[in-house]
């Protein structure tokens, strides 16, 4: 059975590190986790994730509406976006809201994370579309996310923040923590010059790595550019589609050994 009280502790913790790394700014961001198809825990609205302890943790059910709450405690406003997320990708098992400095920079310029410049993100990420605008605590931010949740683990909301899913909390949170690293990547070489980018080759001999490593979740490498017709452009949409896949060459093999490493530490599955 699952101990609530232990994720409770585990919530608390992530918010420090939410908090403790500038991703949100006095009482910014929320995450949940899934029980069961109808339980869910989530963080208050109204207070500093930096500062939880397990008594500030709501249950709400699959609509959003509270199953338990302590006196002077309220479900986050934006639960609905998390139920959406719930709804429509069954393997996902905690969402993580934050607005991360350089991701929502980018997000608020209107540009998406599409350029493939690390390994790491080509193979955790892909890429980290945009989805449109929407009013907080309405059903418009969830209408926009979903969109993008067959597709992508990590999406970028106009002029508002980033949100990242997972099959647990640590995992939802290191996707955030990866958006941000990747976001923070990208300014910074464009003040300089600009990216070196991976080529189409390299990008795909990345998304072979991943496939072969069995990751979960949604990605590009899993998807067929031709079957995204009408989506937004990313590196992985404009792509000539092909049933062939690439094995990585005898001179790969280090490479591919490096790579898996990484992201395995990355992941937390080392």
């Amino acid at each position: 059975m699952v101990n609530e009280y232990e994720i409770k502790k585990e919530m608390c913790e992530i918010g420090r590190r939410v908090y403790n790394r500038g991703m949100v700014a006095a009482n910014d961001g929320n995450f949940s986790v899934k029980l069961n198809d109808n339980e869910f825990l989530c963080t208050p609205t109204g207070v500093s994730k930096g500062f939880m302890t397990p008594e500030y943790i709501c249950k709400v059910d699959a609509n959003g509406n509270v199953l338990q709450a302590n006196k002077g405690f309220k479900p986050s406003s934006e639960i609905k976006m998390h139920m959406r997320v719930y709804k429509e990708r069954p393997d996902v098992n905690s969402v993580v809201h934050a607005h991360p400095l350089y991701a929502t920079t980018f997000a608020i310029a209107g540009i998406p994370l599409t350029q493939p410049i690390m390994p790491e993100a080509v193979i955790a990420l892909g890429c980290v579309p945009i989805a449109k605008y929407g009013t907080p605590s309405t059903e418009e931010i969830p209408d926009a996310v979903e969109e993008y949740l067959q597709s992508f683990d990590a999406v970028l909301l106009e002029n508002h923040g980033a949100l990242t899913y997972s099959d647990s909390l640590l995992n939802a949170y290191h996707k955030m923590e990866s958006v941000e690293f990747y976001a923070r990547l990208l300014w910074q070489t464009m003040q300089i010059g600009g990216p070196q980018e991976l080529n189409d080759a390299q990008v795909q001999r990345l998304y072979e790595i991943r496939r072969q490593m069995g990751l979960q979740g949604k990605h590009p490498a899993d998807l067929c550019p031709n079957e995204k017709a009408g989506r937004p452009s990313c590196h992985s949409c404009e792509r000539t589609c092909s049933s062939a896949t690439i094995a990585p060459t005898n001179g790969d093999a280090d490479l591919v050994a490096s790579i898996t490493k990484k992201v395995m530490e990355q992941l937390g599955m080392k």
